[in-house]
């Protein structure tokens, strides 16, 4: 394996985060990726802090280092001040700003959003293709135009590019089906591939959030936060005890991505989370895209919240009632399924903060056992607008380097 050669990819079935020695037949890059993972999340450690914190020899650390420095992903950031005898160590860390990733959220109505970002998820620049109602083979053109405007913004070499896209996507980067773009079996990953000559991790967008919230999101118990969390009762626990997580993002349509045990559920056919075309009620409602009627989508989706209230707008807090409940009815079953703890809303905080979360928190307080919502919250996430793009960067981090 070269310094910057791909270690084992991105997968959205494999534990996110190395955490223990592997077989000889995959050691070198899992134990790349086990240094890298651990100077990540601790910060400046010595070589010999390495090796106790990693159970790797001396030996096995200096040559792992050496290489990740060679790569420009690792750097040297001094001796540390210390009174014992002998010569202090050499503190090590990760090199934060000596590469940059792309991330796409195609999420938008009107726009697919781009951005440089860092190593630690932090936006450098912004860019943003406006849609024109473009689908299909437009779309995509949308997609590449916005990723070769960021490979010609980039001031430091690119780690990678990720991609949160609507639909059902497989582990091949394939979009089986977004119907709000009209796109059947896209190869976007190959595609973008292609286009720019960089390694490209695609995932459903909903994924992609419920990724940025497990890496960048708030670690603290959330009876800790002052985001406004809303519980449903009881002594909260946070999702860093046994990495139990579910978002669902509001945008053009609804999704939910869903995390157990540290693990990013994806499914047998890779459309797990992909709650917005349920059908919520036995009593119709509006036709989907999909085309059946009364989908979650139709009821929660942003364009048609904004049309709703437009429409009428002494009905908002109906309107905005009933988006709640609807909700609300979506997600009993998977929380009592599951034993959730924390249920993450992701999207435009002026539809879904207040009156939309707390019907949602109602229906589901009604709708199932006391011993099971007593545990859970149900709060709106506090990485905004860029939840998508981050978890792009998240993808990539753990698609090149091993790291979340």
């Amino acid at each position: 394996m070269t310094a910057m050669e791909t270690p084992p990819g991105y997968s959205a079935t494999r534990a996110l985060r190395p955490s223990a020695k592997s077989l000889p037949e995959h050691a070198r890059g899992h134990n790349r990726s086990l240094v890298l993972q651990t100077l990540y999340r601790n910060g400046e450690l010595s070589r010999a802090d390495l090796a106790r914190a990693t159970g790797l020899t001396r030996v096995t650390i200096s040559d792992l280092v050496a290489d990740l420095i060679a790569a420009g992903l690792v750097v040297e950031l001094g001796q540390r001040d210390e009174a014992r005898p002998g010569k202090p160590a050499t503190l090590l860390g990760i090199n934060r700003t000596g590469h940059c990733i792309i991330g796409l959220d195609l999420s938008g109505a009107q726009s697919f959003l781009g951005a440089l970002l860092d190593l630690d998820g932090g936006v450098i620049e912004h860019r943003e293709v406006l849609l024109h109602d473009a689908t299909g083979p437009e779309a995509l053109e949308c997609v590449v135009d916005l990723a070769r405007q960021l490979v010609a913004a980039a001031r430091t070499p690119v780690l990678g590019v990720g991609v949160g896209s609507p639909g059902i996507v497989d582990r091949d980067g394939v979009v089986l089906t977004a119907p709000n773009l009209g796109w059947t079996n896209v190869a976007l990953r190959d595609g973008l591939a292609e286009a720019t000559g960089l390694p490209v991790f695609v995932a459903n967008d909903a994924n992609a959030a419920t990724l940025a919230e497990l890496t960048f999101g708030d670690p603290r118990p959330r009876a800790g936060r002052e985001s406004g969390a809303q519980p449903s009762g009881g002594e909260p626990r946070g999702h860093g005890e046994r990495g139990d997580l579910m978002v669902v993002t509001v945008g053009h349509g609804v999704g939910a991505g869903l995390i157990i045990d540290g693990r990013l559920i994806v499914g047998s056919g890779s459309a797990a989370g992909e709650i917005g075309h349920v059908v919520v009620g036995t009593d119709g409602g509006s036709e989907c895209a999909c085309g059946k009627h009364g989908c979650l989508e139709t009821w929660l989706a942003a364009p048609r919240l904004e049309a709703a209230i437009a429409a009428d707008p002494a009905a908002r807090d109906a309107v905005l009632d009933e988006a709640g409940r609807r909700l609300g009815i979506a997600l009993a079953p998977v929380v009592a399924a599951l034993n959730l703890a924390e249920v993450v809303l992701s999207g435009p905080a002026h539809l879904l903060d207040g009156r939309l979360l707390a019907s949602a928190v109602a229906t589901l307080r009604s709708r199932t056992l006391d011993e099971l919502h007593g545990d859970l919250t149900l709060r709106m996430s506090a990485l905004g607008k860029d939840i998508v793009l981050r978890g792009a960067a998240a993808m990539v981090l753990s698609g090149r380097l091993g790291v979340a």
